[in-house]
């Protein structure tokens, strides 16, 4: 078996009398098997360096093709080789028309024509990386499935929690974010229990920090799993959201969670403001290292609806439309991502995700900062009950999709797909 030795000094600058310049070079023993290094007398060094081409049972090797002097040889006498033969042209259904070539001067099909090529110029990758993966949780003990997401659970925060990011760290997504169904006997009209440091979510937090001190732990910063009305801010008694007085609980839930160890804190409320607020409050903590994803353009979407079963947190009356966006503005968008920039938001979130992709592009094309898109519940339940009548190939619609969201500028997808589509870029089937 060929091996090689070497040791030579950096100072060699002759090879038998011949300048090299910057170049070592090798000359054969007199030993056929090994190649030296001959160094100027001068030159002290410490080892020789020696590399062993072959042993003599190696020496018998096939002959591929010719030679250098063989092909010029040929190229002199004018023996150029013969192309190779010219496949059959494949047949042609019946009564397909005969018909002359287009003068295309571009066939885009080209690149398109074999699995290598299309991989060679794909221009949109996915990878587990890309995705934060919502999980739910609940202070019981038993996992319990939430019919309208199917494949979803509330999970118990402390064994079936662990046994799913476990499961997602296994095929590369460690960024997860979490959502909590809170007993309506915690909840009142202005939140109170969201900055519990001893809340179901600080103590997650905790718990997952403990486990897996990598893990990136998102939190969601919004009222209405706390609320017993049910909105994302503090209700007046003549039904108005109360803009500022609901920043100021904000702020507070937002350095709990800090506190407890979140990377990322998330305000998805909406609330005016809030995004500056949140940065002096954490700052003043001392919470410098904790980035805010907000919820820049977060609409008054009708896909919701499975996500608020699962932790019921449906409004109690009215809707959302006073502070989340109308589904039908597309300006408006750059004011918000103005107002999160200059407030210190460090990603830009769009919810929903698949009918938003405009709002993607939109961002991505007018702000440096990165993108996440949310794949809402709604769109998850959609897929999953099309796979379930056979409507469509689930798993195919679900990474397309995935795809979609990159390919229009999310840097990352918030998506409750995460676990079964980083199993499929895995290569596992499960």
């Amino acid at each position: 078996m060929a091996s090689t030795v070497l040791n030579a000094p950096n100072c060699v600058r002759t090879i038998n009398g011949l300048d090299c310049g910057s170049y070592v070079g090798l000359k054969p023993s007199p030993n056929s098997n090994f190649l030296c290094v001959r160094t100027p007398a001068n030159v002290r060094s410490p080892r020789l360096f020696v590399v062993r081409a072959s042993d003599e049972r190696d020496a018998h090797m096939k002959k591929l093709g010719r030679s250098d002097a063989e092909c010029e040889a040929a190229v002199v006498a004018g023996n150029v080789p013969e192309a190779p033969p010219v496949p059959p042209k494949p047949a042609a259904p019946a009564g397909t028309p005969v018909a002359p070539l287009l003068p295309l001067s571009r066939r885009p099909r080209r690149n398109r024509r074999s699995p290598a090529l299309r991989a060679s110029f794909q221009e949109t990758s996915l990878s587990p990386s890309n995705f934060v993966y919502p999980l739910f949780i609940h202070e019981g003990e038993e996992d319990t499935p939430i019919g309208a997401m199917p494949g979803c659970y509330r999970l118990g925060w402390r064994h079936g929690l662990l046994e799913e990011v476990s499961k997602a760290r296994d095929v590369g997504v460690n960024s997860v974010v979490l959502f909590p169904k809170v007993p309506d006997a915690l909840k009142s009209p202005t939140g109170d229990e969201a900055y519990n440091d001893n809340g179901l979510v600080p103590r997650t937090i905790r718990l997952l920090k403990d486990k897996y001190p990598d893990l990136v732990i998102y939190t969601d910063v919004a009222l209405d799993p706390y609320s017993s009305d049910g909105h994302d801010g503090i209700v007046r008694e003549d039904g108005v959201i109360m803009n500022d007085e609901t920043v100021h609980q904000l702020c507070k839930q937002a350095v709990s969670q800090a506190r407890a160890g979140a990377d990322v804190v998330s305000p998805s409320d909406m609330m005016d403001g809030r995004v500056g607020a949140i940065r002096r409050a954490l700052d003043a903590e001392g919470f410098h290292h904790v980035s805010i994803m907000s919820y820049t353009a977060k609409y008054a979407s009708s896909f919701y609806g499975p996500f608020r079963e699962a932790l019921d947190s449906n409004p109690r009356f009215g809707d959302k439309k006073t502070y989340q966006m109308n589904p039908a503005n597309y300006r408006e968008a750059l004011i918000e991502t103005r107002e999160d920039e200059d407030e210190g938001a460090d990603i830009l979130l769009v919810k929903p995700g698949l009918p938003y992709l405009d709002i993607i592009r939109l961002l991505r094309n007018n702000s440096p900062l990165p993108i996440a898109a949310y794949q809402v519940s709604g769109e998850y339940s959609m897929i999953k009950a099309g796979g379930v009548l056979k409507m469509i190939d689930e798993e195919k619609v679900m990474m397309e999709s995935l795809m979609c969201l990159r390919r229009a500028g999310a840097d990352i997808i918030l998506t409750y797909f995460a676990l079964q589509a980083a199993r499929c870029l895995c290569g596992e089937k499960r």
